[in-house]
């Protein structure tokens, strides 16, 4: 059975798909990180090479992936020789340079690939995670493969903004497209399947913002939540901060960003979350804020800011990320928001 946390809908399709044989040669997956477009790709890379004997019936078809036969267990452990994933990490001659790409080399290497029959399963599969990536060139030269598919052969492309791409390949792809869930479908999920308590389980919903891959990590791996509990702290104690800490935090962020940006774009999602945190509880909207877990501290605080305050310093900080998206000076975004950021008259204290 397929391992997701809803999508029902892509499942039907493909299952239908399956059943008569009618499933297309390349899929685009797109929407928000950690909706489960991994997840999806790979349950249907089950689904299509699967062995268990309930495949020999095309009425059984909803009974793949069996998740436990020889061929499923290779593809989840990624030991599978017709499961290709192809990203950035595979890229070896790119995945070092400031902004890296997946080459046409890559590209080429799958072309030769697809000429040959499956060697082990049924369909030779290539999910071509963050599919932004490819360059002009390797875009260019994989449209070529999509414009003539072969049989038994399966592309799925995973993205998050379907736009960085070639109008021209997302128009030979069928697009599939992954919805946040609703908090309280992902709360259900977390009690029922893995045991949680309510209280964690409704934090965990929360601070996912819909997306079901990172609150699965989040109930598996306890550093998660730590590690976001100590950003919140640091989010809220640089609002007590004077602007010399202010600014000496922005160059530690700056010099983290030309490292490994994804740190200093989660510091700004949680600073994000907190203040949209403030603003919904000013408009007393409580039921949807996201930093559940220290309600008592949001309510306190937000009497100490006016609503159109908040409403600025939210966007400020929805520029800051822009800019940094368009290549702007890190350490100068950085510090315009720390000089942005309004300061509480007292401290606050974060409860875990």
């Amino acid at each position: 059975m397929w391992q997701i946390i809803g999508q029902d809908d892509a499942v039907s399709l493909f299952t239908e798909g399956i059943r008569k044989g009618s499933l297309s040669h390349a899929y685009l997956f797109t929407g928000l990180p950690h909706t489960g477009k991994m997840t999806l790709a790979l349950e249907l890379a089950k689904a299509v090479d699967c062995t268990c004997t309930c495949t020999t019936s095309a009425s059984t078809a909803a009974d793949v992936p069996c998740g436990s036969c020889n061929s499923c267990e290779r593809i989840e452990s990624g030991k599978h020789v017709d499961v290709r994933i192809i990203n950035l990490a595979t890229s070896t001659e790119e995945r070092d340079k400031p902004r890296a790409e997946i080459g046409i080399d890559i590209v080429r290497d799958i072309q030769k690939q697809v000429s040959l029959p499956p060697f082990e399963g049924k369909y030779r599969v290539f999910i071509i995670e963050g599919a932004e990536a490819l360059s002009e060139e390797a875009a260019n030269c994989f449209l070529k493969t999509l414009e003539e598919p072969l049989g038994r052969v399966l592309f799925i492309l995973l993205t998050t903004d379907e736009k960085l791409l070639p109008a021209t390949v997302v128009s030979r792809c069928q697009r599939i497209k992954l919805k946040p869930l609703p908090f309280p479908e992902i709360e259900s999920v977390l009690k029922d399947r893995y045991g949680l308590a309510p209280e964690k389980a409704k934090l965990i919903a929360h601070l996912s913002h819909g997306a079901a891959g990172w609150a699965v990590a989040a109930a598996e791996d306890e550093m998660l939540l730590e590690e976001q509990a100590e950003t919140v702290g640091k989010a809220i104690s640089l609002t007590q901060a004077g602007y010399e800490e202010r600014f000496s935090y922005a160059a530690a962020l700056a010099l983290q960003f030309a490292k490994r940006n994804g740190l200093t774009e989660e510091f700004l999602d949680s600073l994000l979350d907190f203040w949209h945190d403030l603003l919904l509880v000013k408009l007393g909207t409580l039921n949807i804020i996201t930093n559940v877990n220290i309600l008592p501290e949001l309510t306190k605080s937000g009497g100490n800011f006016a609503l159109e305050e908040i409403r600025n310093f939210i966007g400020d900080i929805r520029a800051a990320k822009r800019q940094l998206e368009l290549n702007a000076s890190p350490r100068l975004v950085l510090e315009v928001l720390m000089l942005n950021m309004p300061q509480f008259p007292k401290a606050t204290t974060v409860r875990g």
